[in-house]
């Protein structure tokens, strides 16, 4: 995703701008609450090995050299397992993403603070100058029509 690119805003097409605020919103929203369902999985799959890791140390304490069976040798022996470790960085790396996207939602929402002043400004002719009237139907397809073109061309490159 281009979350700089949907950040943009058009003043010379401010109406159009309006009306893809609540998709733009949608969109992120919905990928906000993915990324958290996410982020909590990656969770419970850490907790889980956490909790196989420290059962298989108090049942086989032999196989980990162990002298002694204390809470610190046995969270010393999870943090060290290379299963922890990887789950460990899945669940980071799930709330990084979540981290980011909350971002982009509270800037999706400056953004529509953004529009309204615009509009304000707008109202009070700061951008006045000629003005050439356009068809609203026309310009929304062709909009779309780049979105879509911008989201394949990103599929592309992630896969």
């Amino acid at each position: 995703m281009n979350y700089e690119q949907d950040m943009y805003i058009d003043e010379d097409f401010l109406d159009m701008e309006f009306l893809d605020q609540p998709s733009l919103m949608v969109k992120y929203s919905t990928m906000l609450a993915d990324a958290k369902r996410e982020r909590d999985l990656a969770k419970e799959a850490l907790d889980l090995k956490k909790a196989e890791i420290d059962r298989d140390v108090r049942n086989n304490p032999d196989n980990y050299d162990l002298a002694k069976i204390t809470e610190t040798a046995i969270l010393n022996v999870i943090l060290s397992d290379d299963t922890y470790k990887e789950a460990n960085k899945i669940y980071n790396d799930a709330n990084y993403e979540v981290n980011v996207l909350q971002g982009v939602v509270s800037a999706i929402e400056h953004r529509k603070s953004a529009l309204e002043n615009l509009v304000k400004l707008y109202g009070q002719n700061y951008f006045a100058g000629p003005s050439i009237p356009h068809d609203l139907k026309e310009l929304r397809k062709e909009r779309n029509k780049e979105t879509e073109h911008r989201i394949g061309q990103s599929l592309k490159r992630n896969k």
